[in-house]
């Protein structure tokens, strides 16, 4: 230490040694996971409809270019997303007793994962799939209608149908939940109508052209979404017979 006082009072009042500065803290890199990650959180809370890979790759703190590394294009995300909601279907032993059953709990399943997402049912319309994630859940389908005695032509076209009967359904309750949202937005707007105000519509119909509505319209309005939807894929489902033994 310095004998000086003048000195020694000098170095208590210099500016400490910089630190050195902490090095900046890696990206995460980017992976097919993330990405998928990425896109339900846009479908999520944004709907279906603002998903595009510029908006993902925003979400994840980069640009699309660093994307292109992992996926083809737009519609290679859309293979992803129906594969991680799939990765959620639980298939059950396929059981000849059971089988009607078991369809309606798995498409009622697939149905459910749809409705969490806003539109993302959109991209299983008109796909051809993928990811083994989907594969597997069709492979099971498929193994539970050939369980049930259904000839493999018919069961491969009514695995079709009744997958296709669940898109379109998801996509509707979607598209009635976004007209909703843009009619709270403007009151001005009355895109959906109320189980009422449908009823008070359908009875105000001139009688002379449309008596059959007019007489029927409580039972044509009646019934929940869910309801219809077990309808529906009653019809499907409960016209399906196993082939001559």
């Amino acid at each position: 230490m310095s004998a000086d006082p003048h000195r020694r009072r000098a170095a208590r009042h210099a500016q400490p040694a910089a630190e050195a500065a902490a090095p900046a803290p890696r990206k995460k890199p980017i992976t097919v996971e993330r990405i998928t990650d990425a896109a339900l959180e846009v479908v999520a809370t944004e709907g279906y409809d603002a998903l595009t890979i510029r908006r993902v790759a925003a979400v994840l703190g980069t640009g699309p270019s660093s994307l292109y590394a992992h996926i083809v294009n737009k519609d290679d995300i859309d293979d992803l997303l129906i594969g991680r909601l799939y990765a959620e279907v639980v298939l059950p032993e396929p059981d000849p007793a059971a089988w009607r059953e078991q369809l309606l709990g798995v498409y009622t399943r697939i149905r459910d994962l749809y409705l969490d997402y806003p539109g993302v049912s959109r991209a299983a319309l008109a796909a051809v799939p993928t990811n083994l994630e989907t594969l597997r859940v069709g492979e099971g389908i498929l193994a539970i209608l050939l369980a049930g005695g259904i000839e493999p032509r018919t069961a491969g076209w009514a695995r079709d149908a009744l997958s296709l009967y669940v898109s379109a359904y998801a996509l509707e309750q979607s598209l009635v939940r976004q007209r909703r949202r843009h009619q709270d937005q403007d009151q001005k707007q009355e895109w959906v109508l109320s189980h009422e105000e449908l009823l008070d519509r359908f009875t105000a119909l001139p009688a002379e052209e449309f008596p059959q509505t007019r007489r029927h319209a409580a039972e044509l309005i009646s019934g929940t979404g869910p309801d219809r939807f077990a309808f529906a894929l009653g019809l499907l489902i409960n016209n399906l017979r196993p082939a001559a033994g």
